[in-house]
């Protein structure tokens, strides 16, 4: 596999227009395509802009100010999988020309995260077995409550597509696991009280909703190409990363280059890219980082 170097180049200046991701090649191999995780969503439960909000932010021509809520889509060697499925998925995965997605992984079960997950309806019906979501039990049980017309008697459901044909794979947070040719590192992070779980997936991890990270977890996040990670606004918040807070976590961890996600109408991405030092940037919906495992 080639491995390469991101250069990130401007969008379109079209709202909803495509980001433009330049991948350098940095040295030669095999001729199979890298695999890619592409950030779907980087905005907050409420979605960026806010319904009603007359905000500079929220009033923005600027298509990095308009922000799904949060996602990742991975295309791996063996085919797509996405991380959380949030409220916008159809619309993500249809901008983002996804074709089937065999598997979810979760981070956890608030509503911003889960409540797309009968837009995995269509692929598991494409699927030879039901669709697997990767998550921990608590994530599992309240899925179970929220869609549990899911998983009722079949013979109850009007028609055969009625409902989605999903089954659960138990994560394990001390143990990697192998998904469609990728190995999927489960990292324990906090998010306020609750604990959740980012992903290290080869060179790339993906940390949203975290307000702090365990020792433990911090040695899972060395040596990384690229960190993707929460940040929330300038203020403190009692659940998330702010700003000052996250370039520390940053600057402890020592990635090659950092992503900002998670982000609510208080920040203006072009505002935040100009204070942000040197390696950090803002995400923005459809930023495509190539993964190298």
């Amino acid at each position: 596999m080639r491995f390469f170097r991101s250069e990130y180049s401007e969008g379109t200046g079209r709202v909803g227009g495509p980001a433009v991701c330049v991948l350098t090649e940095l040295s030669m191999s095999a001729s199979q395509p890298p695999s890619e995780m592409i950030i779907v969503g980087t905005g907050t439960s409420i979605g960026v802009p806010v319904v009603g909000c007359r905000c500079a932010v929220c009033l923005s021509d600027n298509p990095r100010n308009r922000r799904m809520r949060s996602g990742v889509l991975v295309r791996a060697p063996e085919g797509e999988f996405v991380i959380d499925a949030g409220p916008e998925l159809r619309l993500q995965l249809v901008r983002e020309r996804a074709t089937l997605i065999r598997a979810a992984v979760m981070t956890h079960s608030h509503a911003d995260h889960i409540m797309g997950i009968d837009d995995l309806r269509i692929f598991g019906f494409q699927l030879p077995a039901p669709l697997p979501i990767f998550c921990e039990e608590p994530v599992e049980n309240q899925i179970r409550q929220t869609f549990d017309y899911a998983f009722s008697d079949p013979t109850t459901h009007a028609h055969q597509f009625a409902a989605p044909r999903l089954r659960f794979e138990r994560i394990n947070e001390t143990e990697a696991f192998s998904l469609l040719g990728l190995i999927v590192q489960p990292v324990r992070l906090k998010h306020g009280d609750l604990p959740i779980l980012g992903f290290r997936i080869g060179n790339v991890a993906f940390c949203t909703d975290v307000s702090t990270i365990p020792a433990a977890s911090k040695e899972l996040l060395r040596n990384l190409d690229v960190l993707v990670l929460d940040c929330l606004r300038h203020e403190p918040h009692p659940t998330h990363l702010h700003v000052d807070a996250a370039i520390s976590l940053v600057r402890q961890l020592k990635p090659r280059l950092a992503f900002f996600t998670h982000m609510s109408h208080e920040l203006d991405y072009d505002s935040l890219k100009c204070e942000l030092p040197d390696s950090i940037e803002p995400a923005y919906d459809g930023l495509r980082i190539p993964i190298c495992s």
